[in-house]
């Protein structure tokens, strides 16, 4: 493994992409989507096949990846009628901000790949929305641009390195530049084999939030560029005892992301964190772990309402996000759909995203009875095993 200075010329290639997707959004513009799953096809005509695949795909068989999104279909809800709901009000309250709806942009990696603007793109397409936007430790723009290019509520994900000290830096300077809180991400001590990533030799471009402090620019003879970052920075000895650590170094709130077991959850409420993320990592880490909508009960109810519950992984539908607000999480949180609306129509396309999951939520609420988000009860759904036993 060495480094990759002086062999990847990223700004050229960057010119040609973009070159590329000019020509392609030419071609997009006549095609208006309806729903996230056509904006998915538009992101797939308009950016390269490396590229595409990484986004979109998942660890291994991809089994996980296909259960986040399937394991929806099996969840059926059950609507009231004779409700007034010609009012529907669908904001929230996520750790002491406001917001227009029960929805987060989940904190994904290099924007810039699917659009010249990246990040801020999608921050200002948060701020438009009235939203909240994770902003990814893997970003192609830096905390600093991001903070300073609109007024939206921004939380900041992150890694720990085995530089300790460069983790330490980038939480004080999201700190500085007005985060509201730390999401740690804490299903990753090794990167999940992404078999797309490894065929198409996925170049890690320099990440300009470490530009002094390390390299993020590797070549790898077993394929992926990412998973040669990854085994080369990510700090597999992290443990429970660690979010101590991190709780000293920062007075924002700490969410933990990627509990899937009413173990792990019990586990982060004795830690002290401020909420727990429902989330397989978009299905690219373990594959056959659960899909996140079959376990997030279990979590909610291990936590028992100490501290909210999120959930995070495969949202395509309104209806989804309504499922598992009945189920018990606070808000979701959406990353490919926001991709796929930013890799086709940048900020535009982000905010559409947005509305249409938006748009598709006020209407499940209406039609379900639910003038509030506050009104959507577990009474609201029947979940695959309930409707097992009742067979039985």
């Amino acid at each position: 493994m060495q480094s990759n200075f002086g062999k990847f010329n990223y700004h050229e290639e960057e010119r040609e992409r973009q070159h590329f997707f000019v020509l392609c959004r030419c071609k997009l513009m006549a095609e208006e989507p309806v729903n996230v799953n056509e904006f998915q096809e538009l992101a797939r005509q308009a950016l390269p096949k490396m590229y595409y695949d990484y986004y979109t795909g998942g660890a291994e068989d991809q089994h996980t990846l296909k259960e986040n999104v399937e394991a929806f279909s099996r969840i059926i809800i059950r609507p009231r009628i004779l409700v007034d709901v010609s009012k529907i009000d669908m904001s929230t309250t996520i750790l002491g901000h406001k917001t227009s709806a029960p929805i987060m942009i989940a904190p994904t990696a290099m924007h810039k790949l699917a659009h010249h603007e990246g990040e801020v793109a999608t921050a200002r397409g948060a701020a438009a929305c009235d939203i909240i936007m994770g902003l990814s430790y893997m970003s192609t723009c830096t905390v600093e641009e991001v903070a300073s290019s609109c007024n939206a509520v921004r939380f900041f994900q992150m890694y720990v390195y085995k530089r300790r000290d460069i983790t330490a830096l980038m939480v004080h300077r999201a700190e500085k530049n007005g985060f509201g809180a730390i999401i740690l991400t804490a299903d990753t001590p090794r990167l999940g084999r992404r078999e797309a990533d490894i065929k198409n030799k996925m170049i890690a471009p320099q990440l300009k939030n470490f530009e002094g402090l390390i390299s993020t620019e590797y070549v790898s003879d077993k394929g992926s560029n990412i998973e040669a970052l990854a085994a080369v920075t990510f700090d597999a000895s992290l443990c429970w005892k660690d979010i101590e650590w991190l709780k000293s170094i920062t007075k924002l709130p700490i969410l933990i992301k990627g509990v899937l077991t009413s173990e792990d959850a019990i586990k982060a409420i004795e830690a002290g964190v401020a909420g727990i993320i429902v989330s397989n990592h978009g299905a690219r880490q373990l594959d056959y772990a659960p899909a996140t909508i079959s376990v997030l009960e279990e979590v909610v109810h291990a936590v028992q309402g100490k501290v909210p519950v999120f959930f995070d992984g495969g949202v395509r539908r309104g209806t989804d996000i309504f499922k598992a607000l009945a189920l018990g999480a606070k808000a979701v949180l959406i990353g490919r759909a926001v991709i796929y609306g930013l890799a086709a129509k940048g900020e535009v396309g982000v905010k559409q995203v947005i509305q249409m999951l938006r748009d598709e939520l006020e209407l499940t609420m209406a039609l379900s009875g639910c003038c509030s988000v506050e009104d959507i009860t577990r009474s609201h759904v029947i979940t695959e095993k309930e409707r097992f036993i009742c067979r039985m």
